[in-house]
């Protein structure tokens, strides 16, 4: 089974790299192969251009749309690693899904109503938060973001989203609590 790691932080020592280090660990371990896509360390472009809309509209995806369009066709396991930032996705992700999940590829309309196209893929999102989960919870921001990610991104992509984890305060707790949090990595089935 082939996963694809799509990662959006652009710091190389922030707790979300260890967040990416240990799940590659663990598919190591797993003996599943996996390709990661580093947004910030690829420079990818998330402006989704007026040219880039023509251009998939006759049939001619831009080259670097199309080479993330081909990760994604041939993963069947697709894990998200990114902070939550305003509560939402770092711009560089919102621009990756913007340009890359597009129509035709990701969804189309048939008969009248729009349907996911990309049904055999199952999603793992990892999301890290500067607030505890109290405020998070009391709120409705986990189930705001829940909503918006996993129901109006790639649920309606027609993937199945198998796990969104949220881990707490990274900026504030210890390092006891974040190696706490990288060992619920360390046990899952992905």
């Amino acid at each position: 089974m082939k996963n694809l790691i799509i990662y959006a932080h652009p710091n190389p020592k922030s707790f979300n790299r260890a967040i990416l280090m240990n799940i590659q660990q663990r598919l190591a371990q797993l003996n599943r192969s996996f390709i990661e896509r580093d947004l910030y360390a690829l420079n990818f472009d998330p402006v989704l251009k007026a040219a880039d809309l023509a251009a998939i509209q006759q049939g001619n995806t831009p080259a670097d749309i199309a080479q993330e369009q081909a990760y994604i066709k041939e993963a069947k396991t697709i894990i998200f690693i990114h902070p939550i930032w305003w509560f939402g996705m770092p711009a560089i992700l919102k621009g990756y899904i913007d340009r890359v999940f597009s129509y035709g590829f990701a969804y189309a309309a048939k008969d009248g109503k729009i349907s996911g196209l990309l049904t055999d893929k199952r999603v793992f999102v990892f999301n890290t938060t500067g607030g505890n989960e109290l405020t998070y919870n009391q709120a409705g921001f986990n189930q705001g973001l829940k909503t918006t990610m996993d129901n109006g991104i790639y649920g309606f992509c027609g993937m199945k989203v198998e796990k969104h984890v949220f881990f707490y305060e990274v900026p504030t707790i210890n390092k006891t609590q974040r190696e706490a949090m990288l060992l619920q990595i360390k046990a899952m089935e992905f």
